[in-house]
């Protein structure tokens, strides 16, 4: 969370607090992890959407990409998640409450050979997502998936995409806005009545 956030949050009267994490440092991951529990005596609610910038984050064409391609965005986001479904997760349980909220690419739904590894990857934490929510759906934790397709506006990859349109192309009709993202995940926790939504630009 950066300064803007937690000065909009302060501005609401709502108190944050930012911790700061890669997910592909496993250790110090589980370590941030650690200290907020122990700050706070517990997580009521994980949102995880792993993006990057990173220049080795960028996909590998499907035709192209063999296992340490798949394993590298494996690495990256699907095994993270896990990890922190595994710290925070005995706590929900115990209290009998809790949510666990993911965001994850089209591709996890819908064919785009483009986005080869990544496309592995985010139908694999799909996957994980919906296992979870059935596995979880007497014990009052909800688990449920976000299927984006679309630059979400006002985020790294959206400022990234759009100052460089000669490579990217442009971004006009390919953008989501955000505060609509997080009605859509205020909704999927408070109703739990569905595993997952969508909403793309692709129709």
């Amino acid at each position: 969370m950066d300064r803007r956030r937690r000065a909009a949050c302060a501005e609401a009267g709502v108190k944050a607090e930012a911790f700061t994490a890669d997910v592909r440092d496993r250790d110090r991951l589980l370590s941030v992890l650690d200290t907020v529990v122990e700050r706070y005596g517990g997580v009521d609610v994980v949102y995880y959407g792993p993006a990057s910038i990173d220049p080795d984050a960028h996909p590998t064409p499907i035709l192209q990409a063999g296992a340490a391609d798949v394993e590298r965005v494996m690495s990256a986001t699907v095994y993270p998640a896990a990890d922190v479904v595994q710290k925070v997760l005995p706590g929900m349980i115990e209290r009998g409450t809790g949510g666990l909220l993911f965001a994850g690419g089209l591709s996890a739904v819908m064919p785009m050979p483009a986005l080869g590894n990544l496309a592995v990857s985010s139908a694999a934490l799909r996957n994980y997502v919906l296992t979870l929510n059935a596995a979880l759906a007497e014990q009052g934790v909800y688990a449920g998936s976000l299927i984006i397709g679309g630059v979400i506006e006002r985020g790294d990859i959206h400022r990234m995409v759009t100052s460089q349109p000669e490579r990217y192309g442009s971004a006009v009709g390919m953008t989501l806005d955000p505060d609509t993202l997080a009605d859509a995940i205020w909704d999927l926790y408070s109703t739990r009545d569905r595993a997952e939504a969508t909403f793309s630009v692709f129709g």
